[in-house]
């Protein structure tokens, strides 16, 4: 089980481009249908787009900013993005949710003595824990902190284990 995010950014933007260009076309084409003066004239857009030459600057930056737009959707819809739902370990189909998972082992890494904050960094392979100290000498605090988080990954039972990375913050000292 690993649920993927919805690309729901990226869909809704283009929808809302798309609808805002249909909304000013049926209306421009509603005006001219009734007679009156439309919000843009059709006549100066052709005669505008008449005048440029392909060899222009402004047909070139335009064709690469929409050609770059497409490539950004196109890979925004192929790629897949960060696993929402992490698949638990077992003879039946569970998983965790992303933040739980991590609050868990937040947590875990809280309850070593001597650690005053912890952040948790989720990979696709790793963990990566960043923990604060106000101890000057933090020897083997990485340690105990891998070994706290280590046994909660094994109270939790992931489908596939990550490795344990742990970066330690401590005061600097002072010069004497």
């Amino acid at each position: 089980m690993k649920r993927r995010p919805r690309r729901s950014v990226p869909a809704v933007l283009t929808a809302v481009v798309v609808l805002a260009a249909c909304v000013l076309v049926a209306v421009v084409a509603i005006q001219m249908i009734l007679g009156e003066r439309p919000w843009v004239s059709f006549d100066s857009v052709a005669s505008a787009l008449h005048d440029l030459r392909w060899s222009d600057v402004l047909p070139a930056v335009a064709g690469g900013v929409v050609a770059l737009l497409g490539l950004v959707l196109v890979l925004a819809a192929i790629l897949p993005g960060a696993a929402t739902v992490l698949p638990l370990g077992g003879s039946f189909d569970a998983g965790a949710a992303r933040g739980g998972y991590r609050s868990t082992l937040r947590a875990a890494a809280a309850t070593v003595d001597g650690v005053s904050g912890a952040a948790v960094k989720l990979g696709a392979r790793r963990v990566k824990v960043r923990v604060e100290t106000s101890r000057t000498r933090p020897d083997g605090l990485a340690d105990a902190v891998r070994e706290a988080v280590g046994h909660r990954l094994d109270q939790v039972g992931p489908a596939t284990r990550p490795a344990v990375s742990v970066r330690v913050r401590a005061p600097r000292k002072k010069a004497s």
